[in-house]
């Protein structure tokens, strides 16, 4: 039985070009949230580098591992045995010849529950993701872990209702995603930071369920990243945030069995029609 109460948190912080650094620091806040409570623990998107996706450059290849013998998966896994924690692990995959932009979810025990393969791809100045990543083959997933059902996407894939609400159908009690998202190098007057929580907080409310994000700061190469982590209650309601520029964690409890009660109650899953939805998975609309 999972217990009827999750703590979450996400952690916000800045990196370095130096890896074995980044681990330690995410290492470090792991353990902070853990002392303080937190059950799942969700640090932000391609975490042990800087973003190497602002421009084509196949050196950045060589950041890639693949699951089996992974170091950073394998080192998160012995830190959630030791704290009894679920962490999420955001790592640049290589499987074969192909490369995905992965999360490995790691359980309470230390055990692997298995991968999710970013389903979409960004590409444009700054994002240039399909230069290195492929879409996504595994599908949407949800995990069941010690502390409830985690439906995990990555960074781009927040912005699409798509996977929010196949992730609470097959039974996620929460959603993560981890991010890495800031400036525009073709427009700087842009900021997105707004729509990017909108988005996701209209996840939260047309499906019930809170909704955590986790973004880096700090400017790399040029790039700055807007951070504003937050988290959101199941009625959309943002109830921890991090500024632009903060380094920290921030922290909410959830009640599953009323999350799952106040879903019942609204009826958007009683009223929805499937049967009407087909046009959803053409291309085109035709």
């Amino acid at each position: 039985m999972h217990p009827q109460l999750i703590k979450t948190a996400a952690i916000q912080t800045s990196y370095s070009e130096e890896h074995n650094r980044n681990v330690k620091k995410i290492s470090e806040l792991v353990r902070e949230a853990a002392a303080k409570g937190a059950q799942v623990i969700l640090p932000s998107e391609l975490f042990e580098g800087h973003y190497f996706c602002k421009e084509e450059h196949e050196k950045f290849f060589d950041w890639a591992h693949p699951v089996e013998g992974h170091p950073t998966i394998h080192h998160f896994q012995k830190i959630a045995a030791e704290l009894g924690v679920v962490v999420p692990v955001s790592f640049f995959e290589k499987a074969g010849q192909s490369y995905y932009n992965s999360v490995a979810i790691v359980n309470a025990d230390g055990s692997l529950l298995g991968i999710y393969r970013k389903s979409h791809i960004p590409d444009g100045p700054g994002y240039e993701e399909k230069f290195y990543f492929r879409p996504g083959n595994t599908g949407f997933r949800a995990w069941s872990t010690r502390f409830g059902t985690i439906g995990v996407g990555i960074c781009w894939d927040q912005w699409f209702p798509e996977c929010a609400r196949a992730m609470v159908l097959m039974g996620a009690d929460i959603l993560l995603y981890p991010t890495a998202i800031g400036s525009e190098p073709q427009q700087a007057d842009l900021n997105t930071k707004d729509p990017w929580q909108r988005v996701m907080i209209g996840h939260a409310v047309a499906n019930i369920v809170p909704v955590v994000a986790a973004n880096r700061i700090g400017t790399e190469e040029g790039q700055t990243f807007y951070g504003h982590s937050f988290i959101a209650n199941h009625f959309g309601d943002k109830v921890a945030e991090l500024g632009a520029d903060e380094e920290g964690i921030i922290y909410a409890t959830f009640d599953r069995a009323e999350i799952t009660r106040t879903r019942a109650a609204f009826g958007f899953f009683r009223d929805r029609r499937p049967e009407l939805y087909g046009l959803l998975s053409s291309v085109d609309g035709i």
